[in-house]
């Protein structure tokens, strides 16, 4: 097995120190953020050493490569983008905080997903259309490292896909934007051009997440061994769970738990180091 180290900033010091304590034979750099520790003989330790030291780690397959997979499935809001887009569409509305607070309480799994975003929705009515365009135009924001990781993942061979619990109208453009082969959300209803408040058919929660992944893994004819999947909140518990590999990225405890594994200070091409290219 392979011990993968990564940081903001990582330390000769940290690297040779991590080795000796996993039983490492060599140290290789793969980028000026990311390093592989090749055959490490024990993982006790490395947890608490990561944890106090700001690094993130992963204990890996040395045979794995990143073409091995067919589908990567990535979260919307706090994973792809950087940004909640609910909560800046409240914005508009001067309840920020206020929508903020339940989405917070939700990604932590303390309500379900279900009557969150009915919550959140029913606060929008009488938004209109415009701002969900400025929301789109003036505030999206991609998380570090999404362009590399896409660009990579693709040229792997890899489909790509975007699951999310927020609005079609921003996953569509999103989808179009990143050249995505696939991308699922809400459909919020609008009349006269302001939103009522409500979601059209059923809602595209935790469940419903992993069932738009299935979807397309039977449309791509691919096993779910063959999928990784990213996200952040407990909403994204069964999509990760039905992936090969799970990726919390600056993820909830509950996420982190549950995971494969977890990125918390590097950016999204993080995900990109822990396989072979």
């Amino acid at each position: 097995m392979h011990l993968i180290i990564q940081g903001i900033e990582v330390e000769n010091y940290d690297l040779r120190s991590l080795a000796k304590l996993a039983g490492a034979n060599e140290i290789e750099k793969i980028s000026g953020q990311a390093f592989r520790l090749r055959n490490i003989q024990r993982q006790e330790g490395i947890s608490d050493y990561c944890n106090e030291a700001g690094l993130d780690y992963a204990v890996v397959k040395p045979d794995r490569h990143l073409s091995d997979f067919k589908l990567l499935a990535m979260d919307m809001d706090s994973t792809l983008l950087a940004i909640e887009s609910i909560d800046e569409v409240a914005d508009f509305q001067q309840i920020k905080q206020q929508v903020a607070e339940i989405t917070r309480k939700t990604m932590c799994g303390e309500i379900s997903f279900e009557e969150s975003l009915t919550q959140r929705t029913a606060l929008l009515r009488g938004v209109h259309i415009d701002a969900l365009q400025t929301v789109y135009d003036e505030r999206m924001q991609l998380s570090p490292g999404a362009e590399i990781m896409l660009k990579k993942a693709k040229a792997a061979g890899l489909k790509t896909m975007v699951i999310s619990g927020g609005f079609t109208f921003f996953t569509d453009r999103i989808k179009e934007k990143l050249q995505l082969d696939f991308a699922a959300a809400n459909t919020i209803e609008v009349q006269e051009n302001k939103l009522t408040g409500k979601v059209l058919g059923k809602i595209l929660g935790r469940e419903g997440k992993a069932e738009a992944l299935s979807s397309v893994c039977g449309k791509l004819g691919i096993p779910h061994d063959q999928v990784i999947a990213v996200g952040d909140g407990a909403n994204d518990l069964d999509m990760l769970a039905a992936a090969g590999i799970s990726i919390a990225y600056h993820a909830k405890p509950v996420v982190q738990q549950q995971a494969t594994y977890s990125l918390n200070h590097v950016g999204l091409d993080g995900i990109i180091h822990l396989f072979n290219q």
